[in-house]
């Protein structure tokens, strides 16, 4: 009797157990925010628990042959997936899964399966958990696109194309194949995005961007590479899918003005640089650089162009790349010397004064010539501190030399744009000059015309202060820029220096000569004192005497020389 009232009790208390058990997974059930699927393959039986109704309302699973039901209430294409997560029995792991999208084209599902299996290996009982991973899902998305896609222009990314060109070389190397990549800027954006706004040339951006997007296909990939730069990519270019022709469909769109929502037109040029695989570069990185590199030939070549790739090109860009390089570390060593050209007047061949003249020799003991070296100082900001310097060791020599030698003559320093644009410039040349003493009426500052012609008025100004000192100011070069005579009669200048492109011809060519004499003319009409540059010959002398220049410099009466050679001719006074 107390046996059978213990197995009754037993029998109550695991009742009981089961209650409670039942009751906590109902809870959990209740609670949970997925939906379950429970299947016992013995009983053939089926079950829906959970967060079902929120997954697949009105479908409703009582028996295994209900499941197809569910085919329904997927995209075509996550059927088969479905079914094999519904039906499979036996899997290598214990646990499969896999993610569908309903038909409501916004829920995305993860489906995840359990399978309990008995002493002989075949499945019992299995359990479907189905999860709502839509936010995380539409999260990873974004996240994929922002790696793969430029926002503002919905083109390729800058690293997701290189991985595509990747693609297309490693075909082209087992095919044999070529590669056109071409880099496409738009000309001045620079002066878009400072006059009227960085609005204005995120919206000329996009547009523009767009507009390249008809390019894309199959075997042609456009990416935005960075601000104003866009990337295209095409395997075995021709017919439509040509660099020229893509390129001449860009020409006729921005022949036409983009329209802006602030209901502004603005008109664009574009400069495009191509290198072709295998010719150009064997990898993806020197390729894109290849194309980089001729797209900036054709802006400094005047924009509004295309440039191929040739060798020389490259050649051209890895000097200045080394020149930049030794440039930096000579700046920081002072590694120049001066030389100084003595300038004559053509009446008695006495001495006007000397043209300080800046020299780089290089750790190599190779020397750089100033045409090649000043320039890239003026892109990368060097010629701050080298103007800095020829300033201060032209005057400190000329300063040496007015104590020595008892004669009267003068110092004229070439002065490059960047330095005037400065506003400390006027002041820094002043403190010069009082430093060491120097009457500032026996110096005079040459300018070119083509940098008046950006900042006319800013520089025009300072150059009227430092008159007003009694400095001399010269207009170098004059003839081979942008010379207009509606800005010349406005210069503060004293001084009108006539190129040596006018001098070399200027006894065999008669347009030439007209040219040269009308300059003369007009620059002593205007008060204005003459140099010619470059006299080699004493048929150009006579010729020069003849005409009434006030004033020759070149290799006929001196070269260019160091100050020891300078203080041998003054002595000679």
């Amino acid at each position: 009797m107390d046996d059978l009232r213990y197995q009754v009790d037993l029998l109550s208390a695991m009742n009981q157990r089961l209650t409670n058990d039942e009751k906590m997974y109902r809870l959990i059930c209740d609670t949970s925010s997925n939906a379950f699927l429970y299947v016992n393959f013995v009983k053939n039986e089926v079950r829906t628990l959970a967060n079902w109704n929120f997954f697949f309302p009105d479908v409703e699973i009582r028996h295994m042959k209900d499941l197809a039901k569910l085919y329904s209430q997927v995209e075509d294409k996550y059927v088969l997936p479905l079914r094999d997560l519904l039906f499979l029995e036996k899997t290598e792991m214990n646990v499969d899964s896999g993610i569908v999208k309903l038909n409501d084209g916004r829920t995305w599902v993860e489906c995840e399966s359990a399978i309990l299996y008995d002493e002989s290996g075949s499945a019992t009982d299995k359990v479907i958990r189905f999860k709502d991973i839509s936010k995380f899902k539409n999260q990873n998305d974004e996240l994929t696109y922002m790696a793969y896609y430029d926002v503002l222009t919905g083109l390729y990314s800058r690293n997701y194309f290189v991985r595509l060109l990747s693609d297309f070389v490693r075909k082209a190397e087992e095919e044999n194949g070529i590669i056109a990549v071409m880099f496409v800027d738009i000309d001045d954006f620079r002066k878009i995005n400072d006059g009227l706004g960085i609005i204005v040339g995120d919206e000329i951006v996009q547009q523009f961007g767009q507009f390249l997007a008809g390019f894309q296909g199959e075997n042609v990939l456009v990416s935005h590479f960075n601000a104003d730069i866009y990337c295209i990519a095409i395997y075995e270019p021709s017919g439509n899918r040509s660099v020229e022709h893509i390129f001449k469909m860009i020409h006729e769109r921005i022949k036409e003005p983009f329209a802006l929502s602030t209901g502004q037109e603005l008109s664009l040029t574009v400069s495009a640089g191509v290198a072709e695989y295998p010719e150009a570069a064997k990898n993806t990185l020197d390729l894109i650089n290849c194309a980089e590199i001729v797209m900036f030939k054709a802006k400094n070549q005047g924009k509004d162009s295309i440039q191929y790739f040739d060798a020389p090109i490259l050649n051209e860009f890895l000097q200045n790349v080394s020149i930049e390089t030794k440039l930096k570390e000579a700046v920081f060593s002072q590694n120049f010397v001066m030389n100084f050209q003595p300038q004559y007047y053509v009446n008695g061949k006495k001495l006007r004064g000397v043209e300080a003249l800046i020299r780089w020799r290089d750790n190599d003991g190779k020397m750089i010539s100033p045409a090649l070296f000043i320039p890239i100082a003026e892109k990368n900001g060097t010629i701050v501190p080298i103007g800095t310097w020829v300033i201060e060791e032209s005057i400190k020599c000329f300063a040496a030399w007015k104590k020595t030698y008892d004669c009267h003559f003068i110092l004229s320093l070439n002065i490059s744009a960047i330095q005037y644009m400065r506003d400390e410039f006027i002041d820094n040349i002043l403190n010069i000059i009082k430093k060491y003493d120097v009457n500032p009426e026996e110096l005079e500052l040459e300018i070119t015309e083509s940098v008046l012609i950006e900042n006319f008025k800013e520089i025009t100004e300072k150059m009227c202060i430092l008159r007003e000192y009694g400095i001399r100011i010269s207009l170098d070069d004059f003839g081979t820029g942008y010379s207009s005579l509606s800005y010349l009669k406005g210069l503060p200048i004293d001084t009108l220096k006539v190129d040596k492109s006018f001098i070399d011809t200027s006894i065999t060519d008669e347009n030439t000569r007209i040219i040269t004499e009308s300059i003369i003319i007009m620059a002593k009409r205007l008060g204005f004192e003459t140099v010619a540059e470059g006299v080699e010959t004493e048929e150009q002398f006579e010729y020069l005497n003849k005409i009434g220049c006030d004033c020759i410099q070149g290799y006929l009466l001196g070269k260019p020389m160091p100050k020891e050679d300078i203080e041998q001719l003054l002595n000679q006074i």
